[in-house]
């Protein structure tokens, strides 16, 4: 009997992009491996990380809740927030559960495993580094700005960002998941606070330009104030590749479907507009352009469609 081999792929990426894509890539029968930033220092994250120097778990925590093939009930405690008690409110049921996991085994990876086993996780989750580290902007005006919550409030031209204490030493089973991978997903999300950082870190952005499998940006749909106002996606192209070097992506998925204006004027509310899609210099870039319909447009917000995302990652296999 011919054992067929599953195919390797890992996405990675943070904040809330990153679940849409994995909530629907656990249904195919790939290998999946979810490489997460926790460069995060706001709200419980933030308060779990000074007080017990532990990364921070909020996207982990999103990640486990997006791979996990629970009842719905428990998925419900592990992702509530308490708004009571002066110590307790702000702070999320999985949160704790991670910083508690953390101190029982001694170490940050070993808690995801075994929260992942308890909650019947689909695939393997990687945090990009098991260390407590902080994440900097440089600005165009030279000024640098500390904390991933801060560099958004700043309201400017971001120059660069970069990682602290150095060096960050990255997992090497994170580092193995994309080499290994014969597809690598980069996520949308904030570009310069939830892409980036995990592919700053120098051994990831080594593995990107030397896994023999193929690199795909899941682009995003909207501009981001504070980050990324007027880029095109040339332009989120660009910025990855200044951090990263030549080579580290091959294609980029973008929305080819026009976005109502109903939708628009939500955002414009938020100083934040489509991306253009510049497939011209794109191509100069040397990628490949997917365009497809990726929106769920039955919700009032933009979000990538979990389902038709998947899809069209799967047939890139």
């Amino acid at each position: 009997m011919t054992v067929i081999k599953k195919r390797n792929v890992a996405v990675l990426g943070g904040g809330t992009g990153m679940p849409v894509l994995l909530r629907g890539l656990k249904d195919y029968p790939i290998d999946l491996s979810a490489i997460v930033t926790v460069a995060d220092d706001g709200g419980s994250s933030g308060r779990l990380r000074n007080e017990m120097a532990m990364p921070a778990p909020g996207d982990i925590r999103n990640v486990i809740a997006a791979l996990s093939d629970v009842e719905p009930m428990l998925m419900e405690l592990f992702q509530h927030r308490f708004k009571n008690g002066n110590s307790l409110s702000g702070h999320s049921m999985g949160n704790l559960l991670l910083a508690a996991m953390t101190s029982v085994t001694g170490d940050f990876y070993n808690g995801i495993k075994e929260i992942s086993r308890v909650l019947n996780v689909k695939g393997k989750i990687y945090p990009i580094a098991n260390q407590n580290m902080y994440l900097h902007a440089e600005m165009e005006d030279g000024e640098i700005i500390t904390g991933e919550s801060n560099i958004p409030l700043a309201n400017k031209k971001i120059k660069r960002v970069f990682l602290q204490p150095e060096p960050v030493l990255p997992l090497p089973e994170a580092v193995q998941a994309v080499i290994d991978a014969d597809l690598v997903v980069i996520a949308p999300g904030s570009l310069y606070t939830s892409t980036l950082p995990n592919m700053i870190v120098p051994q990831i952005g080594d593995a990107l330009r030397n896994t023999t499998g193929k690199v795909v940006y899941v682009c995003n749909v909207m501009t981001q104030q504070g980050e990324t106002s007027g880029y095109t996606a040339a332009d989120h192209v660009q910025a990855i590749t200044n951090h990263v070097g030549e080579g580290c992506i091959h294609s980029i998925i973008v929305n080819n479907k026009p976005i109502v204006s109903d939708v628009r004027k939500i955002y414009a509310e938020e100083n934040a507009e489509p991306v253009v899609y510049d497939t011209d210099r794109l191509r100069r870039m040397g990628l490949e352009i997917i365009e497809a319909d990726i929106i769920d447009h039955s919700k009032r917000m933009l979000r990538h469609d979990t389902g038709k995302v998947a899809k069209l990652l799967y047939s890139l296999l």
